[in-house]
């Protein structure tokens, strides 16, 4: 039996990171280096939980960190967060990361990418995205240097979109709240749909890259649940909850008037330079984000996903929204945290994402 290989990865403590981690270390065929700030928070204890993780503290935006992370290992899994540094500074060490695993020696590359919606809308600017186009710039920019440098570090794309888990979680692009008994989300969706994903089937997703690296080299694996619109989620919560649940139509100007929990004329990268014109704003940004969806419904739009290929790849993946819902149930009562009607109460709701638990803050 082959000795288990070294995989390094950057972002590991964020939402997506975490089952990656679980699901490479359950395994048994990975061992896992992690970039972390604090080695003592929660969220690297919580890796932890899961077998032996090397920590190297350090942050993205330093070369000696980098380098100390992928020295040695035979793969890299790199998931900058573009809320964290913005657009243009995820941009650049987006490349140092990848030019940096080159000169260390690393085997196999994945980004945790998302789709370029400014390409994919015929660049048109009412879809600029800018926490999406960063990474999918780049993404593509990685796939092309793949074509020459596949005979050192071969390379991947591990393309997602919003977290299923978001549309139960606190402060989130699509919050939920209980009126009257009633579960509601009001989102700038029109007759849309979002390409959600569920977190648990991405550890199987960029597992199942590392087995087959020669499949995947080249692969941009663009991934989803479903294309799920306003009535297939409010139907889904409603059925598994045996609660009213709606999802209601709103326009942009509503949404960031009365929905959105914080300034939206702050950046949208909260290390980001206010003055610099590159930066978008809250506002700006998740107004293409909005736009991208109202123009993606029924796998017809502007983003789309190949779901035969998913199947084929993760024949047990989630399907639906009503599967996910009834998941996240089943996972709540187990874990004794209650009924996913119970947990999405005011006072029990929680957090998925990191960037909400630590209130957008932290050092670059």
């Amino acid at each position: 039996m082959s000795a288990p290989r070294l995989i390094a990865i950057i972002g590991a403590t964020g939402a997506q990171g975490i089952p990656v981690v679980r699901d490479l270390l359950k395994s048994g065929d990975y061992t896992i280096r992690a970039l972390t700030r604090d080695a003592s928070n929660v969220r690297f204890k919580e890796l932890q939980s899961y077998g032996a993780v090397e920590p190297v503290v350090g942050t993205f935006a330093s070369e000696e960190a980098l380098r100390a992370t992928f020295r040695g290992a035979w793969g890299a899994f790199v998931n900058i967060d573009g809320f964290n540094s913005g657009e243009k500074a995820e941009m650049f060490w987006t490349i140092r990361a990848y030019e940096l695993a080159i000169e260390e020696g690393v085997k196999f590359f994945i980004l945790g990418n998302l789709d370029y919606t400014y390409k994919k809308s015929g660049y048109r600017p009412e879809f600029r995205t800018g926490h999406y186009d960063g990474k999918g710039r780049i993404g593509e920019w990685i796939l092309q240097q793949n074509r020459d440098n596949q005979h050192r570090m071969k390379a991947a794309l591990f393309t997602t979109g919003p977290y299923m888990e978001m549309t139960i979680s606190k402060y989130t692009a699509m919050p939920l709240s209980i009126e009257n008994g009633v579960s509601t989300w009001r989102l700038p969706l029109d007759d849309g749909s979002v390409p959600y994903v569920d977190l648990d089937d991405c550890g199987y997703y960029v597992k199942w890259l590392f087995d087959h690296p020669e499949r995947a080299n080249g692969l941009n694996l663009e991934v989803a649940i479903d294309h799920i619109g306003r009535d297939d989620l409010a139907r889904a919560f409603e059925k598994v909850t045996g609660h009213p649940a709606r999802c209601l139509n709103v326009s942009l100007d509503e949404y960031f008037d009365k929905v959105w929990a914080s300034d939206p004329e702050r950046p949208a990268g909260y290390n980001a330079d206010p003055n610099d014109p590159a930066t978008l704003t809250v506002r700006q940004n998740f107004s293409g984000f909005w736009t991208t969806f109202q123009n993606s419904g029924g796998n017809k739009g502007v983003l789309r996903r190949d779901y035969k290929l998913l199947d084929e790849i993760h024949p047990n993946r989630i399907k639906s929204a009503e599967e996910f819902f009834r998941s996240q149930n089943e996972k709540g009562i187990k874990k004794g945290l209650g009924t996913l009607w119970e947990r999405v109460q005011p006072d029990n709701i929680g957090h998925i994402l990191k960037i909400t638990e630590e209130k957008w803050s932290g050092r670059l």
